[in-house]
């Protein structure tokens, strides 16, 4: 599977993004191995190094740890430090932005209700 990577970040970057959203969609959930390195590097062609680094992030942070032998595990309470940090992260520096650019656009909240099904409307946050 060739993968479409972005120019603004290393690609190990981009990895480890990957991993922490499936940490928060629950796709790798608490306890779990992660894939192992040379599988992702094999899935996305890339060099092992790459993965191994995105990988060392993610243990750098206690997001993961390596259990000798055994790979890498998503730690306890993953997700729960995740959606703290990716929402503080979100709300300083992604949101300002998101806001400038409606009120450039002079949209309205009515304007982006438009592209949520009701259901979603009604759901609310999660």
């Amino acid at each position: 599977m060739t993968e479409a990577w972005r120019d603004d970040q290393p690609i190990y970057r981009q990895i480890r993004d990957r991993m922490i959203a499936s940490i928060l969609d629950g796709s790798l959930k608490e306890g779990e191995p992660l894939p192992s390195v040379r599988a992702v590097a094999v899935d996305v062609q890339v060099n092992p190094l790459t993965v191994s680094k995105a990988y060392q992030e993610l243990a750098d942070t206690g997001l993961v740890e390596r259990r000798r032998g055994l790979g890498m595990y998503v730690t306890e309470g993953a997700k729960q430090r995740l959606s703290v940090t990716e929402r503080e992260q979100f709300l300083k520096q992604e949101w300002p932005l998101v806001v400038q650019r409606i009120q450039r656009l002079e949209l309205k909240a009515s304007d982006l209700l438009a592209f949520l099904t009701p259901e979603e409307v009604l759901k609310g946050p999660r």
